[in-house]
Order: structure tokens, then C-alpha cells, then sequence
């Protein structure tokens, strides 16, 4: 009878994890011509950011609060699951008037 309990619970448990990453959506953010594209986004905890440089050269998504640093080289993509709630403002180290702006809901 309490391994029957216990394997439901953790049956639930598991459906619930399944079913909370499903409603996760990546949301791409595109780096082109020195800018990131769009600059702002709202998102939610658990969403993830894709980054995509389409530019010839590096660059940074930084986030201003040291929360994170993602290096961008040309033509490629890198990826950011959004961990907490809030608004995070974000800069290329390598070209600081690049910013952008992730405002995380719960």
C-alpha cells in the first residue's frame, strides 16, 4: 500500500515537471548590424533566451547585474535558461551601446 502511494506521488511529481517545462518558450533575441534585436523582451521564469549573432564579429549579452556573461562569436547562438524573476538590463562588454533590456515574470 506505501509503495503504491509513493509511486503515485512520484508520478505526479514527475508529470508536473513535464508539464511546467512544456509551457517554457525560447525567445530569440537576433544581433545584427551592432544591436540586439528586438531590445526588449518579456519573458518568464524557466523561458529561455537564444541569442543569435548574425554579425562578422563577438559579441557579449552581459547582464549589468553580473547575473550572467554569454559570449556570442560570429555566426553562432548560445543559449540562457531565466532563473529568477525581474528586470534585467544587459550591455556587449565590446561595444557598451549595445543594450538590451529581459523583463521576467514569474
Amino acid at each position: 500500500m506505501r509503495g503504491e502511494l509513493a509511486g503515485k506521488i512520484i508520478g505526479a511529481l514527475v508529470l508536473a515537471i513535464v508539464a511546467g517545462s512544456a509551457d517554457a518558450e525560447v525567445i530569440q533575441i537576433r544581433v545584427e548590424k551592432l544591436a540586439f534585436s528586438p531590445a526588449q523582451v518579456t519573458a518568464r521564469v524557466g523561458d529561455t533566451i537564444e541569442w543569435v549573432n548574425a554579425d562578422f564579429i563577438a559579441h557579449t549579452a552581459t547582464a549589468r547585474n553580473g547575473a550572467w556573461d554569454v559570449l556570442l562569436p560570429a555566426n553562432t547562438s548560445e543559449r540562457l535558461i531565466l532563473k529568477s524573476a525581474g528586470a534585467m538590463d544587459y550591455y556587449c562588454k565590446f561595444h557598451p551601446g549595445m543594450v538590451g533590456k529581459i523583463s521576467i515574470a514569474e
